[in-house]
């Protein structure tokens, strides 16, 4: 027993000293200390941490929702309509009866989905736009940023709407609308970080190598502008599901019977003033969630802003 006692804190000092060792062996190395400095900078903020239990509560929630539930949240039983919360129904029911508990925990999967796909779609499409713009220059950093401009120019929700209404509605299209109006941020910052590099020493070698343009584009600047690019995500997530939960509200995103928060709202609202729960429940939902990346991505940026003291 007492030989394999020792055995762990022995360990776990040898982790830790090859974590904190000045002179990296590889290059897996080196990201392993970079990944150790950045957590235990993260750790040590107690906003960054309650965001991420905030998020981290949420994909388990999603992932198990047939564990956390008895139905999938679409069940109707005309016969429980708009109970209020108890011991049978934590969140009270609906107007057709169906368990609010039930549908928020399943509307956490739906609203996962879209944050999910607005996060592949807009970040290939900025990093792209706007690392060509601000590597290549001249007329092609200027039709590319008026572009960008057209899209900067319209409110974002009144823009989707706009897609939306032409697409149709569905979640599906309710995703592709809310990333045609998300993507332009990401390439006026990918633009201004690859400017800032372009003409740097290690930019200079990498060209005197015979490196050619794509090469030094996608494998030299725009992994240096990938964490500025996450941090401003996870800052956009809050809009990006508020986003969402308008077209839903509106009727343009999910559709019944699927429980999506904003759906939720909308279908609640006539219901407020005596059965508040109906609407009220999934608004703090939306809030919860939206806090929980705003509060996360303070603590990245913290951690992998270049320009911030905090993660030394």
């Amino acid at each position: 027993m007492s030989s394999g006692t020792t055995a762990t804190p022995n360990s776990s000092r040898r982790l830790k000293a090859w974590l904190l060792s000045d002179s990296p062996e590889s290059v897996f190395h080196a990201r392993c200390q970079r990944f150790y400095l950045g957590w235990r900078a993260f750790s040590t903020n107690p906003i960054a941490m309650i965001g991420l239990l905030i998020i981290v509560s949420l994909v388990l929630t999603a992932a198990f929702a047939p564990l956390l539930t008895q139905g999938n949240g679409t069940e109707q039983h005309l016969s429980d309509r708009l109970l209020a919360p108890s011991g049978d129904h934590w969140l009270g029911t609906d107007e057709l009866g169906r368990d609010i508990y039930e549908r928020i925990v399943w509307g956490a999967r739906i609203t996962l989905y879209i944050v999910g796909l607005v996060g592949i779609l807009v970040v290939p499409i900025g990093l792209v736009i706007g690392t060509v713009a601000g590597y290549v220059g001249g007329w092609v950093d200027n039709v590319l940023m008026r572009f960008t401009d057209i899209f900067l120019a319209f409110p974002r929700l009144i823009l989707a709407l706009a897609f939306v209404s032409a697409l149709g509605p569905g979640i599906e299209n309710a995703v592709l609308a809310i990333a045609l109006t998300t993507w332009s941020p990401y390439a006026r910052l990918a633009r201004a970080e690859t400017i800032t590099i372009r003409n740097s020493e290690y930019i200079m070698a990498a060209r005197l190598q015979g490196a050619s343009g794509l090469r030094i584009l996608y494998g030299h600047i725009a992994p240096l502008c990938i964490s500025s690019v996450i941090i401003r995500l996870t800052l956009d997530m809050a809009g990006i599901i508020l986003t969402a939960a308008g077209l839903g509200f509106l009727g343009l995103g999910a559709q019944p019977p699927l429980p999506e928060w904003g759906a939720m709202i909308s279908t609640g609202r006539q219901y407020l003033l005596d059965q508040w729960w109906v609407a009220t429940i999934p608004g703090i939902a939306i809030f919860v969630v939206s806090l929980g990346f705003n509060l996360l991505g303070d603590g990245l940026r913290d951690v992998l802003d270049p320009k911030s003291g905090s993660a030394g």
